[in-house]
């Protein structure tokens, strides 16, 4: 029964009667355990019940910290039985598996689990916080299951041949033919979303295949199934995405819509690569409803900020983001169009893809099968009485000149460039052919930035810098910074938890664009900025560091300092 510990700790004179009573109550009506019961009522905290449970039962209290949980859990692959019975994988030898636990009653899940892995299961047990907190860890955030399928291990797609020539070429549907593996890659979607990825790897090679998750920008290895099912996963995904699944020479790119549930829905760009071994297939998640667009949270400081925000209020001119892949432009983009989107202002982007879904945007999504690219979609954008254009690349000279133009014909234009830094931002437009003048009278801002992962508050530690990093960083001797707890605790992720922006704005002024008519280098026009107050990324990202927010290995990671 779901609340036997409330009875024992009763009996045990650990709790009154009037508490047993109350912590049913509370159980039954908020659908949770009892020690989060206990611990939510403040009857006990996680410290002293986990001592009192493991003096109860006989059972040995351990730290969740101690094991390598997640890839425990990787090779039981029972995350069904793990998220229904709050019952964690902590180790296990040849004959045993040992479970962390915070109710040691759920007799249950010991069936269960030795049920499942064919071993003897014992309990450990754990304080519940530390529990819930390694569960969210590997399984990322409670989101409801996309069906009541049963659970499909390694084990069970080891049962399964590879498919062949000719059932691929007579395939048109492969959803009933491969069943368990259509449920493993449910799972694997469904993983990579609880755990907050933004992209899912599906990698083949001679003797292994590799699944992997990118969590804060950082690439984790999630599975490994078995190698010879590499043309079934690679197919299924095809199906999935509705693409040629005949054709394995040529890269294809496709789209998946996941419901997640009946109010919930994401959106995947996949994308195909014929490599030595099968297919590559890549997954970008694309989800809207996590996307905070709060400027006052992406890591600008208050003079970047403002630049940022005066730069929206002009009624023309343009703006460029710019970056390498994966380095935040496109949340930038949107909080700058959050900020401009009222009923006064018709907006409309161009974009490949349209990742963030913002009502009251006329969005359009590019389409190069077809002929809309988006110099196309510029050209009938101006047809359409727009106040705001905002283009998701500018790719060719085309592009670039239909964007000047509208920047000088009273639009505001939002776009993005994939160049290193602010002032070479100009460059690159130069070099595409824009001409000196057009960019000189068009400009507003240029925001250069990187993502750096941002340091978990609850377990980084000092760490202070010898004198010749201080010399490096061109900050005083003795200065003490933070680092991450490579082991990390119940808040996050290896001593990171999310992702901070690092920025260099440069507002267009006067003399910068003087300089350019001037034939003046990217490097002297970075001079002219920074003598005009500009902060380049490098003085950003050791202001970051000496807040605390990120690490000097980081920074040494995005920045290369």
């Amino acid at each position: 029964m779901q609340t036997n510990l409330a009875s024992i700790l009763a009996q045990a004179n650990l709790i009154s009667p009037e508490q047993e009573q109350q912590v049913v109550e509370f159980v039954t009506a908020e659908g949770i355990n009892v020690p989060t019961a206990l611990t939510r009522l403040g009857i006990l905290n996680d410290l002293d019940l986990a001592d009192n449970l493991a003096n109860l039962f006989g059972l040995q209290k351990v730290d969740v910290h101690h094991y390598d949980y997640d890839g425990c859990c990787q090779s039981v692959y029972q995350r069904e039985l793990v998220l229904r019975h709050r019952a964690l994988p902590l180790t296990q030898d040849a004959n045993s598996l040992f479970l962390g636990v915070s109710d040691p009653t759920n007799m249950d899940a010991q069936d269960e689990f030795r049920f499942a892995v064919g071993k003897t299961v014992e309990f450990l047990i754990l304080e519940n916080k530390q529990l819930e907190s390694a569960i969210r860890r590997v399984y990322g955030s409670d989101i409801g299951e996309t069906s009541h399928s049963k659970q499909v291990s390694d084990a069970d797609l080891g049962e399964l041949v590879d498919i062949n020539d000719a059932e691929l070429d007579e395939a048109t549907d492969l959803t009933q033919d491969s069943a368990p593996v259509t449920r493993y890659i449910n799972q694997v979607l469904l993983d990579a979303v609880r755990r907050k990825a933004s992209d899912i790897h599906f990698e083949p090679y001679e003797h292994n295949y590799r699944i992997r998750f990118r969590c804060d920008g950082i690439l984790h290895q999630h599975l490994t199934p078995p190698a010879s099912l590499s043309r079934r996963l690679s197919t299924r995904l095809k199906v999935m995405s509705k693409l040629n699944i005949a054709e394995r020479r040529q890269p294809q790119d496709g789209r998946i819509k996941l419901k997640l549930s009946d109010t919930l829905a994401i959106d995947l760009r996949v994308s195909t690569l014929p490599t030595l071994w099968g297919e590559k297939v890549v997954l970008r998640i694309l989800d809207s409803s996590s996307a905070n667009l709060d400027i006052n949270i992406l890591g600008y400081n208050d003079k970047q900020k403002s630049d940022y925000l005066t730069a929206l209020e002009r009624p023309q001119g343009m703006i460029l983001i710019t970056g390498p892949t994966g380095s935040g432009k496109t949340v930038s983009l949107y909080t700058g169009l959050n900020i401009l989107n009222t009923d006064e202002r018709n907006i409309s982007t161009a974009e490949d893809p349209v990742e963030i879904n913002l009502p009251g945007i006329n969005q359009v999504q590019i389409n190069q099968q077809v002929g809309l690219s988006f110099a196309d979609a510029l050209r009938s954008f101006l047809r359409q009485d727009p106040d705001i254009v905002m283009v998701g690349e500018i790719r060719d000279l085309e592009t670039a000149s239909i964007a000047v133009k509208a920047a000088q014909t009273g639009h505001l234009v939002l776009s993005t460039l994939h160049t290193n830094s602010a002032a070479e931002t100009i460059t690159r437009l130069t070099n595409m052919g824009v001409e000196d003048f057009n960019l000189a009278s068009s400009l507003s801002l240029i925001i250069a930035q990187r993502l750096a992962r941002r340091l978990c508050k609850s377990c980084k530690h000092p760490h202070p810098l010898d004198e010749i990093t201080c010399q490096r960083l061109n900050v005083p001797l003795n200065t003490t910074v933070y680092q991450a707890n490579n082991a990390g605790c119940d808040d996050c992720n290896k001593g990171y938890t999310g992702r901070v922006g690092i920025y260099e704005v440069m507002v267009f002024s006067r003399e910068i664009a003087e300089a350019l008519m001037a034939n003046a280098t990217a490097l002297q026009l970075e001079d002219i900025a920074v003598k005009q107050g500009m902060q380049r990324l490098k003085d950003s990202g050791i202001e970051k560091l000496l807040e605390g927010v990120t690490s000097l290995s980081e920074l040494q990671r995005v920045l290369q300092l």
